[in-house]
C-alpha cells in the first residue's frame, strides 16, 4: 500500500506497482511514509525519501501509529490492506483494484483468482464504506510495460477486457491525489487510445459527470 502525510505509501513489491507509486509521489516532492514487509528494498531504492514502516497490519496499535498524521492513503494493491484498519485522520483514498479483471475472468483463471477477488471486493466495501472521500480506480490487467508511450481507456468494460501499464496505473494514482471528490469517484481505465494532458481538468470533468 501507499499512502500520503503529504503522501503516505505502503506495500511489497518495490520493483512493481507499489514501487512505481512511490517514485511518482518523490517526483511531486511528497512525504512519504510506506508500510512494507521487508524495509531494506525500499530503502536501498529511495533513501531518505520514504519513511518506512514495518509491523503486523492486524496489530491495531501499529497501524494506528503508522497512520497518525497521514492526509491520504494510495493502495496499489488487492490484498486485503483495508479489511481492520482505523482511517481516523485521513481525508482521501486512492484505491487501484483489479476487481474488473477477477469479476471478468473464467475457467481455471476464475479459480485462480478467487481469493484475490475476495480481498478485492473487501477492500473496495470497507473503502465504500468508511465515509472517507475516495477514489477507486478499476484498472485492466497489470503489465510490467512502459508508461507514456499509449493512451488510456475509460469506457465501460474496459478493465475487465485490457491491460494497463503499471507505470501509468501510478501516475493515475497520484494525478489522483490532487483531486479529492465529495463522495467516491469510481471508473475503470486500461491503456487504449485516449490522450490526457491535464490530469486535474480530467478528474474535474468526471467528478462532474458522477455529480450530475
Amino acid at each position: 500500500m501507499e499512502s500520503a502525510e503529504d503522501a503516505h505509501g505502503g506495500g511489497g513489491d518495490v520493483g512493481g506497482g507499489e514501487g512505481m507509486v512511490i517514485l511518482s509521489l518523490i517526483l511531486k516532492r511528497a512525504r512519504i511514509k510506506a508500510l512494507v514487509k521487508d524495509k531494506r528494498p525500499t530503502e536501498e531504492a529511495f533513501g531518505t525519501y520514504v519513511e518506512c514502516m514495518v509491523g503486523n497490519m492486524e496489530d491495531k496499535s501499529f497501524t494506528k501509529k503508522a497512520l497518525r498524521g497521514v492526509r491520504a492513503i494510495i493502495c496499489p494493491a488487492d490484498d486485503g490492506f483495508f479489511s481492520d484498519l482505523d482511517l481516523k485522520g485521513v481525508q482521501h483514498i486512492v484505491l487501484l483494484s483489479q476487481l474488473s479483471v477477477y469479476r471478468g475472468s473464467g475457467g481455471l483463471q476464475a479459480i485462480m483468482n478467487s481469493k484475490l477477488r475476495k480481498l478485492a471486493e473487501r477492500d473496495e466495501e470497507v473503502v465504500l464504506a468508511s465515509g472517507i472521500p475516495s477514489t477507486i480506480i478499476r484498472t485492466g490487467s497489470m503489465q510490467s510495460t512502459p508508461g507514456g508511450v499509449r493512451g488510456f481507456d475509460f469506457t465501460e468494460g474496459a478493465a475487465a477486457k485490457g491491460r494497463m501499464s503499471k507505470e501509468d496505473a501510478a501516475t493515475i494514482c497520484v494525478e489522483a491525489l490532487d483531486s479529492i471528490p465529495q463522495t467516491t469517484l469510481i471508473f475503470e481505465v486500461a491503456n487504449g487510445d485516449e490522450k490526457v494532458t491535464d490530469w486535474k481538468a480530467w478528474f474535474a470533468e468526471r467528478m462532474k459527470t458522477a455529480t450530475s
